[in-house]
C-alpha cells in the first residue's frame, strides 16, 4: 500500500527532479525562472531556493554528499557550488558543458570538471570537502566531448567530440598515460564506458566497431565488429523474436454468461495486444541483421555503438549499433567473442544490466519486457491496458524494475537467478 509522505508545492513548471544520494533532500530544477527549490523529507519546514537570476540555469545536480547542489548556467559561463549547510557558493568559471562534462570519485571526496578558456580544454580537480581546486591540467582535445573517473580512482578518461577520433588516459596529477586514435578522417568516438573492474574501458565508435583497451599498456587487445551478416562463433545464440498466433480450444468447456466474456477470438482479455502472444526463437546461423542507411545529406546520422554498458561483474557487455536498431549484441570478454544476439520486431529503445547478476533487460516501445542471462532469453507480457514500455531502471537491489510509460509507470519484482542463488548457498 502507498501513501503520501510529503506533498512539496513549486513556484513554477519542474523541468527535472533529483533525489540526493541519501534520499534525504529533493531537488526540483525550475529552469524557466532560472530558479532551483530542494526539501528535506524528515524536516518538512526546511525548504532551499536557490535563484541564478539573469545568468540563468541550464543543469542542476546533487554532490555525491547529498549536502551542496552544483548549478550550470546558461551558455555555460559559470558552475556554481550551493552549500545547504552554511550556505556559501563557489564559483566555476566557463565549463564546457551545462550536463555533461562533470565526474566524481567513487568515495566522492573529488570531483573532475571539464572547462574550457582561451580556445583549449582543462580539466579541474576539487575537493569535495573544500571545493578548492586542487589542480588544473589542459588535455589534447580540440572540443573535449566529455570525461569520467574509472571506478577504482586511478585514471580520468578524456575524449573529443566525433569530428575528432582521440581517447585520452590521464592519472589524476595531469600526465598523459596514453592517446589512443583508431582512425582519422571520420566520424570517430560516440560511446565510452569503464568496465566495473576498472581493468578494461570500451570505446564505442561511429565504424561499427567495438573497441576494448587494457590497463596496463591501455592499448586495444579486442575489436568487436558489428556485421550484417553474422556466421559466428558457433558458441553464439541468436535470439530472434517471433510473434505467434493464439491457440486456445474451448470447445470442450462449458461456459456461464458472465466468463464467456472473458475469452474473446479464442485469447484472454488481458492478455497481449493482438490476437498473438511473443516468444524468442533460437535462428542458427548465419543470421542476416537488418540496417538502415542513413542520408549522407543529415547531420547527426543513426550510426555507430549508440549504447554499451558492461555486467557487474564485467564477464559481458552489451551493444547496440544505431544503424541496425533492433539488434542487442552481447560479448564475452572472457572468450573475445559474441556471446549472444538478441533480434527484436521493433528498435530498442533502452537496455540495462541487473545491478546483482548477468542479466540484461531491454524494451523496444512495445507491451513487453525482454531479458537475457547465459542460460537463455524470455518475453514478458506487460498484463496492464495500452501500456508499453519506453524506458526502464533497475532497483540498486536487483529485485524489482522500473517500467517507464509516456504518461505512467509500473513497479515489477524480478527473481533471483537460480544457478546463482544456489552457489550462494553452497558457499554458506
Amino acid at each position: 500500500m502507498h501513501e503520501v509522505v510529503q506533498l512539496y508545492s513549486c513556484m513554477d513548471k519542474i523541468s527535472n527532479i533529483e533525489w540526493a544520494l541519501d534520499s534525504e533532500y529533493i531537488l526540483c530544477g525550475l529552469y524557466k525562472r532560472a530558479m532551483v527549490q530542494a526539501w528535506s523529507l524528515s524536516q518538512p519546514e526546511w525548504t532551499c531556493k536557490i535563484d541564478e537570476g539573469p545568468a540563468g540555469i541550464a543543469h542542476a545536480r546533487w554532490s555525491p554528499d547529498s549536502r551542496h547542489i552544483i548549478t550550470t548556467s546558461d551558455f555555460q559561463l559559470r558552475l556554481t557550488v550551493w552549500s545547504l549547510v552554511n550556505t556559501a557558493c563557489i564559483h566555476i568559471q566557463w565549463p564546457k558543458h551545462a550536463s555533461k562534462g562533470v565526474s566524481f570519485t567513487q568515495d566522492g571526496k573529488f570531483a573532475a570538471i571539464a572547462t574550457r578558456r582561451d580556445c583549449k580544454d582543462y580539466v579541474n580537480l576539487l575537493s569535495c570537502h573544500t571545493w578548492e581546486v586542487m589542480g588544473t591540467f589542459t588535455v589534447d582535445t580540440i572540443d573535449l566531448a566529455d570525461l569520467e573517473w574509472s571506478p577504482n580512482d586511478s585514471a580520468i578518461v578524456v575524449w573529443d567530440s566525433p569530428l575528432e577520433y582521440k581517447v585520452l588516459i590521464y592519472s589524476p596529477d595531469g600526465r598523459c598515460l596514453f592517446k589512443y586514435q583508431a582512425y582519422d578522417s571520420w566520424l570517430g568516438v560516440k560511446t565510452v564506458a569503464w568496465s566495473p573492474c576498472s581493468q578494461f574501458l570500451a570505446v564505442g565508435s561511429y565504424d561499427q566497431t567495438l573497441r576494448t583497451l587494457n590497463h596496463l599498456t591501455w592499448k586495444p587487445f579486442a575489436e568487436f565488429v558489428h556485421v550484417s551478416t553474422v556466421r559466428g562463433p558457433a558458441s553464439a545464440v541468436v535470439f530472434k523474436e517471433v510473434e505467434e498466433p493464439w491457440h486456445l480450444d474451448v470447445s470442450g468447456l462449458h461456459l456461464n454468461d458472465d466468463s464467456a466474456h472473458d475469452i474473446q477470438d479464442g485469447k484472454p482479455e488481458n492478455g497481449a495486444e493482438g490476437h498473438s502472444r511473443v516468444r524468442y526463437k533460437v535462428v542458427e546461423l548465419p543470421v542476416n541483421v537488418s540496417s538502415q542507411k542513413h542520408p549522407v545529406d543529415k547531420p547527426n546520422p543513426k550510426q555507430g555503438i549508440g549504447l554499451l554498458a558492461w555486467s557487474r561483474d564485467s564477464q559481458y557487455l552489451f551493444t547496440r549499433n544505431d544503424n541496425m536498431p533492433t539488434a542487442l549484441w552481447i560479448w564475452d570478454i572472457c572468450r573475445l567473442e559474441l556471446a549472444a544476439l538478441l533480434i527484436q520486431k521493433e528498435p530498442i529503445r533502452a537496455a540495462a544490466w541487473d545491478p546483482v547478476y548477468p542479466r540484461v533487460a531491454l524494451c523496444t516501445g512495445s507491451s513487453h519486457l525482454y531479458m537475457w542471462t547465459p542460460s537463455g532469453a524470455c518475453c514478458v507480457n506487460i498484463p496492464l491496458p495500452q501500456f508499453v514500455v519506453s524506458d526502464l531502471k533497475w532497483n540498486p537491489d536487483g529485485t524489482s524494475m522500473l517500467l517507464k510509460d509516456r504518461e505512467s509507470f509500473c513497479c515489477t519484482f524480478v527473481p533471483m537467478l537460480p544457478e546463482f542463488n544456489d552457489d550462494e548457498t553452497n558457499e554458506e
